[in-house]
């Protein structure tokens, strides 16, 4: 008989699991992170002194798994520039908080048009084994993209429920570290909390699941770096992995 894959057994321990987006399902967080450079970056070039945007570490350490307005707070304070709030109507440029997010959001929406989206292959996978068991599953993220995406490459039947930042918005959901994102996907799949695990690959969505106090919160750690998952751990991961796959187990068909 030929092999075929498992759920792992910490997986077994659950009875649905929250997905986060971007760097978990789709291979978008790169894509985020070049246009949170360039909007960065046009505010650090004339402030003397100041490095630019890193897109490795400023990214996960700062914006990762944040909503844009929250995201661009935190790396703005991070280096001491104290820019007016600004309202949701900034157009894009530098002259407030608001106004540095919506310049990300008009980069990213431009390379949306301009540049194919690719899925993690690995999720895919797992996302195919839990549906085989019944397993119920959502996708939550800051962005108001996410449900877009996750239509134009195929797997948004793979969710018993969404959750984007469209969403977020409109019930007011205060962004991560807070949990309340992740409790919403549980609501909505009507699984408890403690019977739910959260795969998240951002250290302050990895904080909310455990803030949150699910039952099983899963670390993804794609740089590669022992510092990256030393990070994740720190913040509450139960475990890390350096993709989702490698929470299927080979068993017998």
């Amino acid at each position: 008989m030929a092999a075929a894959s498992s759920l792992a057994p910490c997986l077994r321990s659950v009875r649905a699991v929250v997905f986060d987006t971007d760097g978990v399902i789709i291979d978008s967080a790169r894509r985020h992170s070049a246009a949170w450079k360039k909007a960065f970056d046009a505010c650090l070039s004339g402030v003397e002194g100041q490095r630019p945007f890193d897109p490795v570490d400023d990214y996960l350490r700062h914006v990762d798994g944040r909503s844009r307005r929250d995201g661009a707070a935190a790396f703005l304070a991070s280096r001491g520039l104290d820019l007016p709030e600004g309202g949701p109507d900034d157009p894009p440029g530098t002259a407030t908080v608001c106004a540095v997010a919506a310049r990300k959001d008009e980069l990213f929406t431009r390379s949306l048009r301009t540049e194919p989206i690719d899925v993690w292959p690995g999720t895919v996978r797992l996302l195919d084994v839990l549906r085989g068991e019944r397993t119920p599953c959502a996708a939550v993220s800051a962005s108001r993209h996410a449900t877009e995406l996750l239509s134009r490459v195929g797997l948004i039947d793979r969710f018993d429920a969404v959750i984007d930042g469209n969403e977020v918005r409109r019930l007011r959901l205060p962004g991560k570290p807070d949990p309340a994102l992740f409790v919403e996907a549980a609501q909505r799949l009507r699984v408890p909390v403690p019977e739910t695990a959260v795969v998240e690959d951002a250290p302050a969505g990895v904080e909310a699941g455990r803030r949150g106090g699910f039952g099983l919160v899963v670390g993804v750690d794609r740089t590669g770096s022992p510092a990256g998952a030393a990070e994740l751990r720190r913040r509450g991961a139960d475990l890390v992995v350096s993709d989702p796959g490698d929470l299927l187990t080979a068993g017998d068909d």
